[in-house]
């Protein structure tokens, strides 16, 4: 682990509950402790190869939405600071330092909230075939990156690492939650995403779509995981935007063309990058925080 580089989070002497694909998941007495690596997944396959400071960047957005968001939605954050994490936490600062939150334990729910603005990758694909989003008739003759009439919830199910999510309906939410649940995360999803959706837009970033998670705490229900970042979201410079086919990006899409352009199953094991491929896409993600925040690392 070079100064700018974790790969892989070890902390000994705590509990580790999984190691996602880009989050390492402790338990800290009643608490849980997130590590953000600097690990990158594409087509839900994790690289060898990490993106230098993409944990530190996604965590300092995530930190940014949550404070900016904390009069619409209760989120889970306890504490970003190491120096008030309990012991043992500090003797990992060098792991921890602007990658880490301590944050409350709940109950996730078992479906990822997605709310999109503008018509993208599996939801144009479904729309080609069908005319539909996640069974949401959309208006006939919508060009890829369009703008939506209306943000829509278009939730999926929530994978496995290694495997894919799947979109599903509302009602299918609804078999799975209940109706009131189901209403009120959709609510949440679409206020949320409308709130970032226009404060980005100042900044020049078009949130095409993202994702959100929620989990049970108590009788209440609160926002977790991140939040509208360039892992969860599809961020797309205003001035260039063009509807009628890809956007340039902020996020993740440039390593997903990138890994198109080559001859991978999109199976493990993943294809070493190139430097100029890890190094542009962190320029990507920094480039991010930086119009969204006005601050670099």
């Amino acid at each position: 682990m070079s100064d700018r580089v974790l790969l892989r989070s070890e902390f000994p002497e705590l509990s580790l509950l999984k190691r996602g694909k880009v989050r390492d998941v402790y338990q800290v007495e009643d608490m849980l402790l997130i590590v953000a690596t600097d690990r990158m997944s594409a087509f839900d396959v994790v690289m060898d190869d990490p993106i230098p400071d993409k944990g530190r960047i996604l965590t300092r957005i995530s930190t940014f939405w949550f404070e900016k968001l904390s009069g619409l939605v209760e989120n889970h954050i306890i504490s970003t600071d190491p120096a008030e994490y309990p012991d043992p936490c500090g003797k990992y600062w060098d792991q921890l330092e602007g990658r880490s939150m301590l944050v409350k334990k709940t109950d996730p729910l078992p479906v990822e909230c997605i709310a999109r603005g503008y018509i993208s990758g599996s939801g144009w694909k479904e729309y080609r075939g069908k005319g539909t989003v996640c069974d949401i008739p959309l208006p006939p003759g919508l060009v890829e990156s369009e703008k939506l009439p209306e943000p829509i919830f278009t939730p999926s199910t929530k994978a496995e690492s290694g495997t894919h999510d799947e979109n599903i309906s509302f009602e299918k939410v609804v078999d799975i939650l209940g109706g009131p649940l189901s209403e009120t995360i959709r609510e949440l999803s679409l206020k949320i995403y409308e709130f970032g959706r226009d404060f980005a837009a100042e900044k020049g970033i078009i949130i095409a779509d993202t994702k959100f998670e929620f989990g049970r705490l108590g009788d209440g229900i609160i926002l977790i995981d991140e939040v509208l970042t360039p892992d969860s979201s599809r961020f797309w410079p205003m001035e260039s935007y063009a509807p009628g086919g890809p956007q340039k990006s902020f996020d993740k899409q440039f390593l997903r063309d990138y890994l198109e352009g080559i001859d991978w199953p999109k199976t493990p094991p993943p294809p070493r990058l190139p430097r100029e491929i890890v190094d542009k896409t962190r320029e990507k993600y920094l480039e991010a925080l930086v119009k969204l925040t006005g601050k670099g690392l």
